[in-house]
């Protein structure tokens, strides 16, 4: 029996359906991310992989990715 996933948004993105935002949830110790408007792409990782990535972000380490 499968259960159901909530999905979670930050409370920075707005309300409505005009309002794209990406979604998280926590599902046996592995984190599912997905963006509302396309809901049916799942992207699939651990917290700590996660964290290590939004680290980077804050960092600026991937500000020059793709230049």
């Amino acid at each position: 029996m499968a259960f159901p996933v909530t999905w979670r948004k930050s409370s920075f993105s707005g309300h409505g359906e005009d309002n794209h935002c990406i979604e998280l949830a926590s599902v046996n110790g592995e984190i599912r991310l997905r963006e509302s408007d396309a809901p049916a792409d799942i992207l699939t990782t651990t917290p700590g992989r996660l964290g290590t990535f939004i680290r980077a972000v804050k960092a600026g380490t991937l500000d020059r990715l793709g230049r």
